[in-house]
């Protein structure tokens, strides 16, 4: 199979990017003059430069090929300019899959994330859940955005994709919202801990490739959802467990929930002036998304797409492994 891929030199998409190099398939990947793809340099690995706004670079990139995956969107959980969200993660969305239609490909694999569902009636969630009114960060707005486009081509002009939908990832190498929050605990930079009793649901990075790779190589699944992840925790028990596996003490306060808000509205107010990351990371829609949290049901990937997730005490310790070794 020849597959393109978008996203593969971020996070999620190096992980998967490396696994795809230990098969038979041929891989086109997207990438832009700045990226780093030194790791990536594989002999079934052929580079594509360009982003998802340009048009013309999807298209050749897609020249030959059966199938695409779609890694590649803007997660931030705080930015000086806000419309860099739709211009990636709605735009660029409907540019890959229009791109994709005219193109000829037989198979899309489209990740999105768990937070797009906002927070369901359903206590933990499913595929088939209703998706909540409210979703608590312009990332997960914005990507909620995109999917509908997704979805309104796959119904209107038989569009074949496939939806993955992960939850909090976390593994070494992440420098994102999730790998900081683990860095910072781990470093001792933290004041103190938030959202003590509020429930997430965790999956290690390698369980999301596998699950995008069997997704894409399982024949007759088209229209699918996969939602990936089924460790269920509090922040407090998810805090203790890292500090058990870490040996570093978590800080003594925790703070209260009205005013680790007023906290972050303050601080992410401060961000906008100065155009630089809030204290802490301590943005409104970080601190609104821990606070909602998610509870999800993963347990169809397991099923249909034969992965077995990774305990997170595992995970959890790789990532202090990585982190030592910085």
């Amino acid at each position: 199979m020849k597959i393109f891929v978008t996203g593969g030199t971020g996070f999620i998409g190096r992980y998967t990017t490396e696994l795809l190099s230990t098969t038979n398939h041929q891989i086109k990947l997207l990438i832009r003059k700045t990226s780093n793809v030194s790791s990536l340099k594989k002999p079934n690995v052929e580079f594509v430069e360009g982003d998802l706004t340009d048009r013309r670079s999807l298209l050749a990139g897609m020249i030959d090929c059966d199938s695409v995956i779609d890694i590649a969107g803007h997660y931030t959980l705080w930015e000086p300019d806000k419309s860099i969200y739709r211009k990636v993660n709605v735009e660029g969305t409907r540019n890959v899959m229009e791109c994709a239609l005219e193109s000829g490909i037989k198979k899309i694999v489209h990740i999105s994330t768990a937070g797009i569902f906002g927070k369901p009636a359903d206590f933990p969630f499913n595929e088939k859940s209703q998706v909540g009114p409210v979703r608590e960060s312009e990332y997960f707005r914005t990507k909620y955005e995109g999917d509908k486009i997704v979805w309104d081509l796959y119904e209107k002009k038989g569009l074949p994709v496939v939806f993955i939908y992960p939850v909090c990832v976390i593994g070494p190498g992440d420098s994102k919202a999730s790998g900081r929050y683990l860095k910072d605990i781990i470093n001792k930079k933290l004041p103190g801990t938030v959202f003590k009793k509020r429930t997430f649901t965790f999956v290690c990075v390698r369980d999301v490739a596998l699950a995008i790779v069997r997704a894409l190589e399982k024949p007759g699944n088209i229209g699918e959802k996969y939602l990936v992840g089924n460790y269920r925790c509090t922040w407090k028990e998810l805090n203790t467990l890292l500090s058990e596996v870490s040996g570093v003490p978590l800080p003594k306060i925790e703070f209260p929930e009205s005013l680790t808000l007023m906290n972050a509205y303050l601080l992410t107010g401060l961000a906008n002036l100065i155009k630089k990351p809030p204290l802490w990371n301590m943005s409104v829609d970080q601190m609104k998304v821990m606070r909602m949290g998610f509870s999800v049901d993963g347990t169809k990937a397991e099923k249909e797409l034969g992965i077995q997730y990774t305990p997170i005490k595992e995970v959890l310790k790789e990532v202090v492994d990585s982190i030592g070794k910085n």
